[in-house]
């Protein structure tokens, strides 16, 4: 049978999330404190309907490109990466990611994942600019935003309220290099 995917690398498929992930562990993740530790999620309950919403939004809203991570050799729906907030007169998108099976955790599937999408960005949505923004404390976000080619460009003081503390947030960005050097 072959597979429905949308973008492919060695280890993963990134396909469009469906209402069947919702049946798995997907939900879960979002409602798991160590899932969640270093995001923005976790600080409502993550429910059904509210899943659900979401999913749909994905099929219809153009400013916004979740795709789910589905584990080749295994079949199973392992987390999410995302263009969010895409911005088709200034040609930018935020890149978010969640690998809610901690089983994957350290593999490098997120540094696949986000290969995949910063190309596709790039090459298919002719795209220029490709940002993400994490907290300080979230060390493995920080160097995979450097090993995907991404340069510190900033912090935002306090700007993040998490277990019980502000935190400082570290935004990060990569620009389009054009082959006429514009």
């Amino acid at each position: 049978m072959k597979r429905n995917f949308f973008l492919r690398s060695e280890d993963i498929l990134l396909r469009p999330l469906e209402l069947q992930d919702i049946a798995g562990a997907y939900r879960v993740w979002f409602n798991d404190p160590e899932i969640v530790l270093y995001n923005s999620h976790g600080r409502f309950p993550m429910t059904e309907s509210r899943l659900i919403h979401y999913v749909q939004q994905t099929k219809v809203d153009m400013s916004l490109l979740a795709l789910a991570i589905e584990h080749i050799r295994t079949k199973k729906h392992i987390g999410n990466v995302s263009l969010q907030s895409l911005n088709w007169v200034d040609r930018n998108a935020e890149i978010a990611f969640l690998l809610g099976n901690k089983t994957f955790w350290g593999r490098g599937i997120m540094f696949q994942a986000g290969k995949l999408m910063i190309d596709h960005a790039f090459n298919t949505l002719n795209l220029h600019r490709v940002y993400c923004a994490t907290s300080e404390a979230n060390i493995g976000m920080q160097k995979l935003a450097l090993k995907l080619g991404m340069k510190k460009e900033g912090v935002r003081k306090d700007a993040m309220f998490k277990n019980n503390k502000y935190l400082d947030v570290i935004e990060y960005g990569i620009i389009k290099q054009c082959k006429n050097g514009g």
